[in-house]
């Protein structure tokens, strides 16, 4: 999902229209309150950017990502920051900062949702990252120890021969681990974490 925040209406509306005509879902936000309060907790492996104006009225755009860089979203939300008033120290700082990148109104609309395709994508291999992390998480210790054997390539006989536990055990950690990782084989398995 693109999030467009922009207190320019006909700017809003006209990113909001060229984003849906290349096939991107967006949605706009008339003030960074408003995204702040709707928006900004939910945001899922699916991918989501941020077309973010600098000068707003009501909270501006470098505040909203000073908030975003303190919440840890910076890597699964990439900023794209709007300005037709910013500067180069401005923009250097931010790019530092983490922000994907920075355009200057007016730009050009199709290289602007070039680099939104870039960002959706990175956001979405960040989001899938983090459920797979997510996962790992939720192995046991022991279940780690069979994951990695079975990572190695080695049979249930030799897991159990080397973690000196019971064959029927490990089919049991396995059967755990692949519910767990939601796979069904070794082969799914390692592809999910290569």
């Amino acid at each position: 999902m693109l999030h467009i925040v922009d207190d320019e209406d006909v700017l809003r509306d006209s990113l909001v229209w060229l984003a849906r005509s290349r096939g991107i879902d967006a949605c706009g936000h008339a003030s960074a309150h408003l995204f702040l309060e709707q928006a900004a907790a939910r945001f899922d492996a699916q991918g989501d950017c941020l077309l973010l104006d600098v000068r707003m009225p009501d909270l501006n755009g470098v505040a909203v990502f000073d908030q975003l860089v303190a919440r840890g979203l910076i890597a699964r939300l990439p900023v794209i920051f709007l300005t037709g008033h910013g500067d180069v120290p401005m923009a250097v700082d931010s790019l530092k900062r983490g922000a994907f990148d920075f355009f200057e109104k007016p730009f050009d609309g199709n290289r602007l949702m070039d680099r939104v395709e870039e960002a959706l994508a990175l956001s979405r291999q960040a989001g899938a990252s983090a459920l797979v992390q997510a996962r790992l998480a939720s192995l046991s210790a022991r279940e780690r120890e069979v994951l990695d054997l079975i990572l190695a390539g080695k049979m249930n006989k030799v897991v159990a021969d080397q973690l000196g536990i019971s064959m029927r055990t490990v089919e049991v950690h396995r059967a755990h681990i692949f519910d767990k990782m939601q796979v069904k084989t070794a082969v799914e398995l390692a592809g999910l974490l290569k």
